[in-house]
């Protein structure tokens, strides 16, 4: 499948040769008080050291589970390699999750101690304290004891440096490198669609045979620089990180999410990791400010987005576009391509997309714009990668072949199935569901469904999320939802229709989008209830997303258009920490109003 597996290893081992054999004065930046402050790989590895020194004064041994509560920042690294280093398996949690979610994920895991970031995230564990008795020591990274802090970092590490000497910074490099590749290295809890999250069991080597895979496709140097803005918290970035850093690539930490496009200007990175959300988003202001300049400026955008298409076409069936095509296209590269490359911060060699499915058109787009999108795929269960394309093994529209050492098959009933080092070890405290999702042979279950075609792996969608009609027919929601969102009207979409007469689709506007139109209109309204609620404003929403959908199938076509108001959040459980739709939660939400669609309805 993807050629043979890596021979066993561990994270920590890559992480003390990162640290060797790189040295960089500038192995992490991050925004303090509006400057981009580095950090060094020795720095790095003397606060790891501290505060696993401290830790383990503070009574935690090997085995003990940690949280980590904390937006991206260099102390989630060092925090996390002080656990890894010292046997101690960390639990992530992401920093979006309420406060009410958190104690079943401290309880079940049995954390002794967290660390957290900011007085915001401390104050939340304060909140709910005291339904997790086991949890002994938090710890802060830029919150204090006024926030409900028993110790900050910076104690723990002042704790860790009144042990540390020669001597003991040998003893503790001896024992972070002897650990097993079977140790286990966290505890991640997925959070279902349906009951508690369960904590998925990734090993030392589950992650590393996953990161050593990855670089032999996945080419990166010691000049390269990534911005990572998506939750270490999730595997994917997580992972991705491990990577970047063995690698000795610098890596700047995000201020948030919304601050990314000012961050990608201000750092240049040449790499990025993302989930489709931010290339939609890129995607649809592009078009927007291409469509609101008119004239001359709209009509340029548009021939260069045709001949842009066309050039990628050429490129994606192997040919070189040359004549006429070449020389189109280098007027095009240069009066609008070129600019967008520069809004990325001009360094772009490329993007890494994965967690949800991404549109084709926005990836062909983008291509020809010279920001290629790797889409690669993958579960927290699986460490995370079984799939990815890269420069040399690109297919729109996949998400490219088997990386080394993974078995990839389709079930007879198209769920794809996958089996080596990178499937984990199994849901903590969880039989059942263990042997639920992995067979007895070692092939776990995805969930997902989708083909091979000459090696590439497609998926079509969730096994959970295929729509069946009340007809008997098969909709395969996802495609037709990204379809949706590539509308500039369109903030989100999605899909009911299971055991229903037909399919409906609720959409969350892209309210300045439809506001603007509105005015232009000259329509009035006072509130967006109002504007929603107008037959004028239904009219041209079901009108966009008929054009947006042309050519599906008569049954897949949404047979009425729902407008909500809010978008759907990872606090009211509406969406995961990842963005993935929780679609029977959304279901449920609005039973009432989804009902009311198919009231007399044939």
């Amino acid at each position: 499948m993807g050629g043979p597996r890596p021979a066993p290893g561990t994270i920590n081992k890559l992480f003390f040769d990162a640290v060797e054999r790189y040295d960089r004065a500038d192995a992490l930046l991050y925004k303090v008080q509006g400057v981009w402050e580095p950090t060094s790989h020795r720095t790095i590895l003397e606060r790891v050291r501290r505060t696993a020194l401290g830790l383990a004064k503070l009574g935690i041994v090997p085995q003990d589970r940690v949280a980590i509560l904390s937006e991206n920042r260099p102390e989630w690294l060092i925090a996390d390699y002080a656990c890894l280093c010292s046997l101690v398996t960390d639990v992530p949690i992401y920093p979006t999750l309420p406060a009410e979610q958190i104690p079943y994920i401290l309880n079940d895991s049995g954390a002794r101690a967290a660390f957290v970031s900011t007085a915001d995230q401390a104050r939340k564990i304060a909140s709910i304290r005291a339904q997790a008795p086991g949890l002994q020591w938090v710890i802060g990274f830029g919150a204090t004891k006024d926030d409900g802090c028993d110790l900050t970092l910076a104690d723990v590490e002042a704790l860790g440096a009144a042990d540390d000497n020669a001597e003991r910074a040998t003893t503790f490099k001896e024992t972070a490198l002897a650990v097993s590749p079977d140790q286990l290295i966290t505890l991640i809890y997925t959070s279902g669609t349906t009951g508690n999250p369960k904590g998925v069991m990734l090993t030392q080597d589950n992650i590393y045979s996953n990161v050593v895979a990855t670089k032999e496709t996945m080419p990166v140097s010691t000049t390269d620089t990534a911005l990572s803005f998506l939750p270490l918290s999730h595997i994917f970035e997580r992972a991705g990180d491990y990577f970047l850093f063995a690698n000795g690539v610098r890596i700047a930490y995000a201020e948030s999410i919304d601050t990314v496009p000012v961050n990608m200007s201000e750092v240049k990175p040449s790499l990025m990791m993302s989930v489709p959300r931010l290339y939609e988003k890129i995607y649809a202001r592009v078009l927007e400010n291409a469509v609101s300049s008119g004239g001359l400026k709209k009509q340029i955008f548009f021939w260069a987005k045709a001949v842009g298409d066309r050039w990628a076409s050429e490129k994606l069936a192997g040919r070189e576009p040359g004549g006429l095509l070449g020389l189109q296209y280098g007027l095009a590269n240069k009066l609008v391509f070129s600019k967008l490359r520069e809004r990325t911060g001009g360094n772009i060699r490329y993007f890494i997309s994965g967690g949800a499915p991404l549109s084709p058109e926005i990836a062909k787009f983008f291509y020809s714009a010279g920001l290629v999108i790797l889409e690669g795929y993958g579960l927290t269960e699986t460490s995370p990668v079984i799939s990815a394309n890269n420069l040399l093994h690109y297919r729109l529209g996949s998400v490219g072949k088997p990386i080394a050492g993974v078995e990839v098959k389709i079930a007879k009933d198209g769920e794809i199935l996958t089996r080596g080092p990178h499937v984990m070890r199994g849901y903590y405290n969880n039989e059942q569901a263990t042997r639920e999702a992995i067979s007895e042979d070692g092939w776990f279950f995805t969930g997902d469904i989708g083909v091979l075609e000459d090696g590439y792996l497609r998926i079509t969608d969730r096994k959970k999320d295929i729509i069946v009609t009340a007809g008997g027919k098969n909709i395969a929601p996802q495609p037709i939802e990204n379809m949706l969102k590539t509308n500039k009207y369109v903030s989100q979409a999605v899909m009911i229709g299971d055991k229903r007469k037909f399919p409906i689709v609720l959409i969350v506007p892209d309210w300045d989008q439809l506001e603007k139109w509105a005015a232009r209109s000259q329509i009035v309204w006072t509130s967006r209830a109002e504007l929603m609620a107008m037959p004028t404003i239904q009219a041209k929403m079901e009108k966009e997303v008929k054009e947006q959908l042309k050519g599906l199938a008569s049954y897949e076509m949404p047979k009425k258009v729902k407008l909500i108001e809010q978008d759907f959040s990872i606090e009211r459980g509406e969406l995961t920490p990842t963005l993935k739709v929780k679609r029977r939660v959304i279901d449920k939400t609005y039973k009432a109003q989804i009902d009311e669609l198919y009231v007399g309805a044939d």
